[in-house]
Formats: structure tokens, C-alpha cells, sequence
């Protein structure tokens, strides 16, 4: 069984930091202000606005050494990530989660943060937040059903998702734990210590601005390293700003991850909202949920 972390109550303190790529500390104002509006104290971490020139918000010892205190600081409760883009994959197998197996709290974010979920998932069985990040909040987005799905996750209320039938659906039911993320960076840890258990498990992917040939080779090293051979379900989020070659691929990139799996027999969505646009729940992975595909999809937290 998973560890779920202690949810969050009044008063209770969010730390934020920026693991991978570089944000301003502008541009999470409006998300620093509404977790105060929630009712929580918000610790800023180094990272945010950090002085690096260069992509990253930080060196890999500044990033990891920001992250590494917000993980051991007593008073923080949850960790929220800023932004993705790349880096924490350099620095994941120095971070020491000693404190955090004995007390764990709240990892929230997506996009290259999949490296700590799955990390967190494979090597301590406790659960994580896939979950919108600091910019979400920015042009109206802090009262979306999106962020505030962040609110009640954090408050403890159970998940329970609907979302519109695709033609490419596989109907059934299915029960398990939730894991995933995007489908960049659970190639990329697979084969390593990081790499994802999926076995009898609800499994959900999303990407953002790849070409559809690269999705294609990502699920066939899922594929062909065992990942998709014993999932209980699979939910398909968005995959948003997709590219093709000047020679087209000649699938669009849901029919590519149709042909992939259509072997199997376990339930299929599609066009879930989960993805690096404004639609993008969050999920509480490592958490037992059902996952029903009919007329609609029902994704709930069991």
C-alpha cells in the first residue's frame, strides 16, 4: 500500500521552489496570492526568480540544495513546483529522502516533475500530487475548475472526473492505484531506478509539442520494456501542439496510441483533461481510483 501524506489545513505552509527549468518570481504572484487566500502560509524557495543565466532556475547543487531543504524543513507541509522544462533528472539521485519517508508531504506539479512522481512512486510507495503549477494561476486561470480540482485535492476531497466520450474509447472498468505523466519523461526514467511500476495499475500519459514520430517510438520503449502489458486502464490526456514531418506520419497521434495498444483488453480513454493546456485536473497519484468508460468517463477516487 501507498503512503498518503497529511492533507492540508488552514494555516498549514506550502513551500514553492523551481527544480528544472527557469520562472520569475513575477509570474507565480497570483498563485502565491491565492494560497494565501486558502488559507495557507507560502515559503519561497531560491529557486523562484533564481539568479541563473542560462535555462535553469538554478545550478543542479542550487536546485537540488533548494529542493533538499523544502523537503526537510519541518514547517513545510507541501512542496509546490513552480515550472517544469527539464533538470530534475539531474539532480534526482542526490536528493536525500530520508526525511521524507519517515514524514512524508504533498509533491505537486507535472510536465518534467513526472521525475519525482515516479521516482517517489517506484522506490518510497507514497503518493503525489499531478497537478497544475504556479503558472496555471496567471489570466484568470486561479478560478478554473482546474486549479481549484488543486484546492480540494490538498483539502483531502476525493476526486471524481467526467469527461466526454472519443471514438477511439475502449469500454470497461477498472480499479487500481493511479500513476503516470508525461509520456516524454516516463520513457525517459524507464530502464532506470526512477522507472515506473505500472503493473495492474491505471495508467495516464500527456505530452506537449513533440512530433507524432516521437510518440511512437516513446510507447513502443513502453511497450517493449513490459509497461503496457499489465495495466488495469489507460487514460490518454492531451496531447497538445503536436508537429508532424514534411512527409506526414499519416496518423494523427491518437490513432498512433490506438494501434499500440489495441491488443489489449483493459479499458481506454481518450482526450482526457489532463495536459499541459488549461485542462489538466489534478490526479492524486499512488491513490486507488476507478476508471469507468461507457457513454461517459468516470475517473474516482476510490
Amino acid at each position: 500500500m501507498f503512503k498518503i501524506p497529511p492533507y492540508l489545513k488552514k494555516g498549514d505552509t506550502i513551500g514553492i521552489v523551481c527544480p528544472a527549468g527557469y520562472m520569475p518570481v513575477e509570474k507565480a504572484q497570483t498563485c502565491i496570492s491565492t494560497l494565501q487566500q486558502w488559507g495557507y502560509k507560502v515559503k519561497i524557495g531560491s529557486t523562484l526568480g533564481g539568479s541563473s543565466l542560462n535555462y535553469f532556475s538554478g545550478t543542479d547543487e542550487e536546485r537540488l540544495n533548494d529542493l533538499q531543504e523544502m523537503l526537510d524543513d519541518k514547517e513545510v507541509q507541501a512542496i509546490l513546483c513552480g515550472r517544469g522544462g527539464y533538470g530534475v533528472s539531474r539532480i534526482i539521485d542526490y536528493i536525500d529522502f530520508s526525511g521524507f519517508k519517515k514524514k512524508p508531504k504533498w509533491l505537486i506539479g507535472f510536465s518534467d516533475i513526472t521525475v519525482l512522481h515516479t521516482h517517489i512512486h517506484t522506490r518510497y510507495k507514497t503518493a503525489t500530487l499531478h497537478a497544475p503549477m504556479a503558472g496555471a494561476f496567471n489570466d484568470g486561470g486561479a478560478g478554473s475548475v482546474y486549479v481549484q480540482s488543486l484546492k480540494k485535492a490538498l483539502r483531502g476531497k476525493k476526486a471524481h472526473y467526467t469527461a466526454d466520450a472519443h471514438a477511439l474509447n475502449r469500454k470497461g472498468a477498472a480499479e487500481g492505484l493511479l500513476v503516470g505523466g508525461n509520456l516524454s519523461l516516463l520513457a525517459h526514467v524507464t530502464g532506470s531506478v526512477s522507472g515506473p511500476d505500472t503493473r495492474n495499475k491505471i495508467l495516464f500519459i500527456e505530452d506537449v509539442g513533440e512530433y507524432i514520430y516521437n510518440v511512437d517510438r516513446m510507447l513502443r520503449q513502453l511497450k517493449r520494456a513490459g509497461k503496457l502489458d499489465r495495466l488495469a486502464g489507460l487514460i490518454v490526456g492531451g496531447f497538445t501542439d503536436m508537429k508532424d514531418t514534411d512527409r506526414p506520419f499519416g496518423k494523427t497521434v491518437y490513432e498512433v496510441i490506438y494501434e499500440i495498444v489495441k491488443e489489449y483488453s483493459y479499458p481506454v480513454c481518450f482526450d482526457f483533461p489532463v495536459s499541459h493546456d488549461r485542462e489538466n485536473y489534478a490526479l492524486k497519484c499512488g491513490v486507488q481510483h476507478t476508471l469507468s468508460i461507457g457513454r461517459k468517463v468516470t475517473l474516482k477516487e476510490s
